[in-house]
């Protein structure tokens, strides 16, 4: 394991225990800030004073523009993190479609962070984030820091992120040039350790005057005395200059270089980042590793890159020197070496540095080429956000011949979640481009793929039956290599996926069942992110149409497979959490998916499934039935078809159990939730004749081989037959319900039909099983949640881990059991402890049984 706090401090730096003293003044409080122009001796500072905490890891991380895209920024971090100390990783994903953290995600880390001992993080360079939705969430984390976690931010501007409550929480520690700049022994003692020699007090304060005790000043000057035969001349030129001290300064070290080798740290600074072999093929000298050393014994502003060792850099302002200077000596000098270094890069192996190298140069086809050869590393990896960004950064004209980049650039934006714009991009090139015909079944199949983004799912149906047939009429077609995304059995995979999640939306339970099956037969289930999608999505329609078993089943093993190739912190699996959350609430355990609901929304939301959101929403109403406002919120856009049913037919059971039945707008003509609320009213108002001949009109349920029409069904036909008086008939409706609900533990139609119905299975003859009794209990209740004798309520998440502390379950073993990550569950044990009132695990099952939430000798539910 690299130790991060070994970093390489220069020969001629001096040490600063008056401002080591101050940063270790701000350890106790969450951050400190370290904020001054460039060259002010920051990160020189935040070095020597990483070696000096012998008692707690330090992780110094050098931000780049790289940054900038979320996932790099999270997972350098967490990596970083995880190199010094026992961090349990988050599990959840960033938010792609924002491109920012999001809330989820920090806030798993700093449960993380609160487990993994002490340590400090240091962020250096931090202003290349300013403005951006990453900065404002790292921000957000310092609020949720624990106490053994503490933050640096080390910046050239002032960041604007509202300092003034940390300083009057926390005291926060505050670092600025004025404290920063060196006084006239401090300059003294800098020049003589790079000249190798001391200097006289009239040289010292003459510099010191002039720079300002500016670090980068003092060492410029340094190094202009040190490179010249006539020291007293440079001194004497700087005290009677008016130019500017950098500008001046640098003039005179690369004059005294030679042009040979300053025009050679010209061209290496063109490079953000450099190594012995980089070196040789920009120069073609093979003198590379030569290079660096004398660089670092002359102290010429390089500095190591943390993360690559034999990878070096230019400090900032001195790479900024360097390209103006080059700039105005041959404007052509810059992109010559860029292509250099992408050729370089390419041979390499370094496909993405070469890329960026050649859209630097403008070298546009080139650039085009490289995304277009990328392998599928990069999806797999989450990299998605950069191709886009690398081909939104190709001009139009040139995508217009390359219709490959746009069809890989709209295909980008819908995996980045930025769905609506990837339809429209996709629409626009299927009729306005002339393609192939291999093309065409690439856009049509991904078109397609649209479907869980944006809504009127009937239009990526069809998008779907189109790109199926064409794959099937045109096998040989020439597919576009595609990043490993467009081979036939994917497309396929793809398209069939794609219409049974549009078949799922409108209703079509039967259908999608039936599409999704075959889907997961066929070779492009080979491709692993896939394979999830495909089962979570079986499952839900599986849950949907009450096979509450197989859901379950479906849904687990597509979170081990999740679990298996490490894509919990992925969109993949968003559908198989759903799925398990309603085949929960299905039994009438709305509680038991609880949590995963929550991690089914994180992962929905991460890229902004709104068409996943809304089944969410949907399930987040049902959980607590009572209540017209759910836990998850209604997302953006109308509510696919199955949805906005469901959502009428339970307003019109809510209105049916406050004593207030209301009809549909509209007379149902096929089965559905309408038409089951549509007689249950009519029976609610003791109209039995009136719902005989309303069910006579309707159409019966398409699938046979889905348990929750026929149970619906036969519960309002034994009410119907009760209301008549033909109790023999009643009794028999009402068993046959009983017998076709039980192998799949399916307690929702009982759920649905209400109490009047309940009370008739109660006074069925016989003895009443497990089965029988808890849609009794739960067809009185209405699925309403249980009363909280609590001000501060519990959540139905945290009523689901509430139910596992009787066990002997350690909170890994439940983490493994929900599917969740550790910190997810830590985190809901936290807050069951504080709205209690305890601060331990058995002072919880004490007082959860002394409120009546959990019986003294109830165990979890593991099933």
């Amino acid at each position: 394991m690299p130790d991060r706090r070994r970093r390489m401090i220069p020969a001629h730096a001096v040490d600063r225990p008056e401002l080591r003293a101050q940063l270790d003044a701000g350890l106790p409080s969450p951050l400190s800030l370290v904020v001054a122009p460039a060259g002010a001796g920051k990160s020189v500072l935040l070095s020597q004073w990483a070696q000096t905490q012998i008692d707690r890891p330090v992780v110094q991380l050098d931000i780049t523009r790289a940054d900038l895209e979320a996932s790099v920024f999270a997972r350098r971090l967490v990596d970083a993190i995880a190199a010094v100390g026992p961090l349990n990783p988050p599990e959840i994903p960033v938010d792609m479609a924002g491109n920012r953290l999001g809330d989820p995600f920090i806030e798993d880390l700093a449960t993380g962070l609160a487990n993994a001992g002490p340590v400090v993080v240091i962020f250096d360079d931090l202003d290349f984030l300013r403005g951006s939705a990453v900065l404002a969430d790292l921000w957000r984390l310092v609020d949720l820091l624990p106490p053994s976690t503490h933050f640096v931010f080390s910046s050239r501007m002032d960041l604007q992120l509202g300092w003034s409550t940390q300083r009057l929480q926390h005291r926060l520690v505050e670092i600025r040039q004025r404290e920063l700049a060196f006084d006239e022994e401090t300059t003294a003692r800098v020049i003589g350790a790079i000249i190798g020699r001391p200097v006289d007090d009239d040289t010292a304060g003459a510099v010191m005057a002039h720079t300002e005790g500016w670090a980068v000043g003092v060492q410029l000057m340094a190094l202009s005395l040190r490179f010249t035969a006539d020291p007293e001349r440079v001194v004497s030129a700087l005290t009677s200059s008016d130019r500017l001290v950098a500008d001046y300064l640098s003039e005179e070290v690369l004059d005294a270089l030679g042009a040979d080798r300053s025009d050679a740290l010209m061209k290496i600074a063109v490079v953000d980042e450099f190594c012995a072999s980089l070196i040789d093929s920009l120069l073609g000298d093979g003198g590379g590793a030569e290079a660096i050393e004398q660089l670092e014994h002359d102290s010429m502003f390089i500095l190591p890159v943390p993360e690559k060792p034999g990878w070096y850099r230019f400090h900032r302002l001195f790479r900024d020197i360097l390209l103006l200077r080059l700039h105005a000596q041959d404007p052509r000098a810059e992109v010559r070496t860029l292509l250099a270094a992408a050729d370089w890069a390419q041979t390499e192996g370094w496909a993405e540095a070469a890329i960026e190298y050649r859209l630097r140069a403008r070298d546009w086809d080139r650039a085009v080429d490289g995304v277009l050869g990328l392998g599928r590393v990069v999806y797999d990896d989450t990299r998605m956000s950069a191709v886009e960004g690398w081909l939104e950064r190709i001009p139009g004209h040139v995508r217009a011949g390359r219709p490959a980049a746009d069809l890989l650039l709209s295909i980008a934006q819908g995996m980045n979640g930025r769905g609506r714009l990837a339809a429209d991009a996709m629409r626009s090139i299927l009729s306005e481009r002339e393609l192939t015909t291999g093309e065409r079944q690439v856009g049509l199949a991904y078109l397609a793929a649209c479907v869980q983004f944006v809504p009127h799912p009937e239009e990526y149906a069809d998008a779907a039956r189109r790109a199926l047939t064409l794959l099937r009429d045109e096998p040989d077609a020439e597919l576009p290599d595609l990043i490993g995304l467009t081979t036939r059995p994917l497309l396929i995979a793809v398209a069939q996926v794609s219409l049974g999640r549009a078949l799922l939306l409108l209703g079509d339970l039967a259908g999608a069942r039936r599409i999704l099956q075959d889907a997961l037969k066929g070779e492009g289930m080979a491709y692993r992110p896939y394979r999830v999608h495909a089962e979570g999505s079986l499952a839900l329609a599986e849950a949907l149409s009450g096979r509450l078993i197989v859901a379950a089943e479906l849904a687990d093993e597509a979170l081990a497979l999740t679990d298996e190739f490490g894509l919990r912190a992925h969109a993949a699996p968003a559908d198989a959490y759903l799925a398990r959350a309603i085949a929960a609430i299905r039994r009438g355990e709305p509680d038991v998916g609880s949590l995963a609901l929550e991690e089914g929304v994180i992962r929905a939301e991460s890229n902004h499934r709104t068409q996943l959101l809304w089944l969410a929403h949907l399930a987040s109403l049902i959980i607590d039935p009572d209540t017209l406002h759910a836990d998850t919120p209604e997302p953006a856009g109308p509510p696919p078809p199955f949805v906005r049913d469901t959502l009428a037919a339970l307003a019109m059971r809510r209105a049916r159990f406050r004593g207030a039945p209301k009809q549909a707008s509209a007379p149902a003509q096929d089965w559905s939730l309408i038409a089951f609320e549509e007689l249950a009213t009519l029976l609610s108002l003791g109209q039995p004749t009136a719902a005989r001949a309303r069910l006579a009109q309707m159409r019966p349920p398409a699938d046979a081989d889905a348990p929750t029409p026929a149970v619906e069904r036969d519960l309002l036909l034994g009410w119907m037959c009760a209301l008549d008086g033909r109790s023999p008939q009643s009794r028999a409706h009402l068993q046959s319900a009983l017998a076709r609900a039980a192998p799949h533990r399916l307690v929702w139609p009982f759920i649905q039909a209400g109490p009047d119905v309940a009370d008739l299975i109660d006074q069925l003859p016989g003895v009443a099983d497990d089965f029988r009794r808890l849609v009794v209990l739960r067809g009185r209740a209405g699925g309403a949640a249980r009363h909280q004798p609590l001000a501060d309520r519990l959540t139905p998440r945290e009523m689901e881990l509430l139910a596992y502390l009787p066990s002997r379950l350690t909170f890994a073993d439940i983490a493994a059991h929900s599917f969740v990550s550790i910190n997810t569950v830590k985190t809901h044990i936290g807050h069951i402890y504080r709205k209690l009132g305890v601060t331990g695990r058995d002072e919880a099952i004490e007082r959860a049984a002394q409120l009546g939430l959990i019986d003294p000798g109830q165990i979890a539910r593991v099933g």
